[in-house]
């Protein structure tokens, strides 16, 4: 039966142990990623306190893409903890944590393509999130600021090469699950590695940093709010003075509008048309397309952009310091969402399951009200009463038990060797 421990990080190669004290705010944070996941999987038609005419779409729109984006970002955390903390580890120590964390990632990415057969309609991230932490190996052992500048440069770069090998050698397929092949994993799926890549190595950039510390905190909380207002400035800018909105209302008029730009002159039309765009801009699912580069001046969720970009990591810092700020100061009141935050695998795995179960028994329009918040307060409570009773997620803790049984396999085979 499940175990109880104080975390998975490992101690430093060299030097006295950093302090093993799990984080409540980066648990927390992440089960807000969990459920942010449940509400887009579920849809507005299962909220019961939000309707679909009463804000329902406002907090699906905030969720959306931010949520799976939060995810990673705190991916990468949980990746620099498990490798030293704010000292990455060396020699034996870090050779066993890559171990382990080779093991959790092929198990997860294996997981992920076992859940995907359950055809339920949901993008699953899991087959991602363990290639994801392999791709990231590489840069465990950079500090604080290598991993910012290689974010950064992902942000800058990505999106533009994104949009030229989509362009010219890539392009999109129809898809047929969460991911099919390496093109889709790295350009062209839900979640594309060559944005999720900048969420997981600034994650990595902080865990890197001394959470305990209040003035690093305080730091993080300003940069947040100061990057996340620059994605959405930068692409308000774009789009509006700078002309892009009206660039690519000139590329869909002669479709939606039957007709160019410069001939629509009826304000209604114009502002249908308008609306359109934005609407096909909310509704991008992993990248924009290719046949205006104008589309990398959006900002909205699962677009790829660098402003997209700067949104989501802004919030995610902004998120992760309020969510540290809380458990310290209401830790009870905390618990229950810090318990599902400790077993998000757990609790992600359960609710596709449970989604699958009720497509089965009622088909695809299995959404009834309240229905979110169904899943989410048995979210609360399942996680709560487990984790009283003991410790680690189900799913975690078989996790963890096949990550340190290979280390002892390896281990074993080097002292033959």
């Amino acid at each position: 039966m499940a175990q109880k421990r104080p975390d998975d990080t490992t101690a430093p190669a060299s030097g006295p142990a950093p302090a093993r004290t799990r984080i409540d705010g980066i648990d927390a944070a992440r089960a807000l990623a969990v459920f942010g996941m449940f509400i887009v999987h579920l849809g507005v038609d299962s909220m019961g306190l939000l309707s679909p005419e009463d804000y329902a779409w406002d907090l699906h729109g905030i969720v959306r893409g931010n949520s799976s984006a939060l995810f990673a970002f705190l991916a990468g955390v949980s990746l620099a903890m498990m490798t030293g903390r704010t000292r990455p580890l060396a020699g034996d120590p870090l050779f066993r944590a890559v171990v382990r964390i080779v093991t959790r990632a092929v198990l997860i990415a294996l997981l992920g393509l076992i859940l995907d057969l359950m055809a339920v309609p949901v993008a699953i991230i899991l087959t991602y999130y363990g290639g994801f932490f392999l791709l990231a190996l590489p840069l465990v052992r950079l500090r604080s600021w290598m991993l910012w500048t290689v974010a950064g440069a992902l942000a800058v770069v990505g999106p533009p090469l994104s949009f030229l090998l989509r362009d010219t050698l890539f392009p999109v397929q129809p898809r047929t699950g969460a991911v099919t092949s390496f093109t889709e994993f790295f350009l062209t799926g839900y979640y594309p590695a060559i944005t999720f890549m900048v969420f997981m190595t600034a994650g990595m950039a902080v865990g890197r940093l001394d959470l305990t510390d209040r003035a690093v905190r305080l730091r993080l909380l300003v940069v947040g709010a100061v990057a996340a207002a620059c994605g959405y400035l930068g692409s308000w800018l774009a789009l509006g003075p700078l002309g892009g909105m009206e660039r690519l209302m000139e590329l869909r008029a002669p479709e939606l509008a039957g007709a160019p730009l410069s001939a629509v002159t009826d304000p209604v039309a114009l502002e249908e048309l308008r609306y359109a765009v934005d609407q096909e801009a909310e509704s991008i699912s992993g990248q924009v397309p290719t046949d205006s580069w104008w589309w990398l001046a959006v900002n909205t969720p699962h677009t790829g952009t660098t402003f997209e970009i700067l949104e989501a990591v802004g919030q995610g810092l902004v998120v992760l310091v309020l969510c540290m700020w809380l458990c310290e100061r209401a830790r009870p009141v905390m618990y229950p969402l810090v318990s599902v935050g400790r077993m998000p695998l757990t609790v992600y795995t359960g609710h596709l399951v449970v989604i699958a179960m009720l497509v089965a028994a009622a088909g695809y329009e299995f959404y009834t009200p309240w229905l979110t918040e169904r899943f989410i307060l048995g979210a609360l409570l399942f996680a709560t009463l487990w984790r009283l009773a003991f410790g680690r997620g189900p799913a975690e803790f078989l996790l963890g038990e096949a990550a340190d049984g290979t280390v002892r396999l390896v281990d074993s085979l080097r002292d033959r060797a």
